[in-house]
């Protein structure tokens, strides 16, 4: 039935209006291209990211939209961020937003593509850091924000790899593992509410990680960010309302 419900929804020019949306990654690739469209589409988006200059880019693009929203730049380094960094934003967002009804988690490193016998666990460490914990910490400290929208969405960007393993794929792999799991879970114990907690598989998409991961494959066959975005908006939008604890495939 959810499924079904993917596969015939379209869009109106204001699915998101009123929305105030969090995005992470928001300054390349998916999160970049979700950000703009979710703009556009009536949100107000929550830009994330380490790197300042192209959040700006993003940020600049959206407003160049009369239409839009001006956006929210977040800035973030994942990998050296405290606890009291990530209590210092939602404080801030409780005070400047009153509440968040989206979450998209597109933030990730690839690490490295070698054994296990020969994966540096300091790079290890890293990549799990990342794609695991750090998305935890940040869900943690979002949720009381989360809790005072009427449909909140929390949407989890996983993998192929995340689903069935795969040789050199290292702590990639693992980590989008976890990130399937950690979504099953809050979905679980959030299951008696309103919250809608989902994963979303991209495929194969035309973005700098998969370039690194895949480096003499033709990028011309690739779907660009903005062709995989449908599932994105399809969870955020309230024609998803009642959806729980899915994964779906974007392509």
């Amino acid at each position: 039935m959810a499924n079904e419900k993917l596969k015939n929804y379209k869009y109106d020019y204001d699915a998101l209006k009123n929305k105030i949306i969090f995005i992470t990654g928001a300054s390349d690739g998916i999160g970049k291209a979700l950000a703009i469209q979710s703009a556009k589409l009536g949100a107000e988006v929550i830009i994330h990211g380490r790197n300042k200059k192209r959040l700006e880019a993003v940020y600049d693009e959206i407003i160049d939209d009369p239409k839009c929203h001006k956006p929210v730049i977040a800035m973030l380094d994942y990998e050296t961020a405290s606890s009291e960094t990530f209590s210092s934003l939602s404080e801030s967002i409780m005070n400047d937003f009153k509440r968040i009804d989206g979450l998209v988690h597109c933030a990730g490193i690839l690490g490295d593509r070698s054994s296990i016998e020969q994966y540096d666990p300091g790079l290890w460490q890293k990549v799990m850091h990342v794609n695991l914990t750090a998305p935890f910490v940040l869900t943690q400290a979002l949720l009381p924000s989360l809790k005072l929208s009427k449909q909140p969405s929390v949407i989890f960007t996983s993998s192929g790899v995340g689903q069935v393993g795969k040789a050199f794929w290292g702590a990639y792999c693992v980590s989008k593992f976890g990130t399937e799991a950690f979504s099953q879970i809050l979905a679980q114990e959030l299951i008696h509410t309103t919250f809608r907690i989902n994963c979303i598989n991209p495929g194969a998409v035309k973005t700098k990680m998969r370039l690194a991961a895949y480096p003499a494959e033709d990028r011309d066959k690739l779907k660009s960010p903005e062709e995989v975005l449908l599932p994105y908006i399809f969870l955020l939008d309230d024609e998803s309302i009642g959806i729980t604890n899915k994964c779906y495939d974007a392509q």
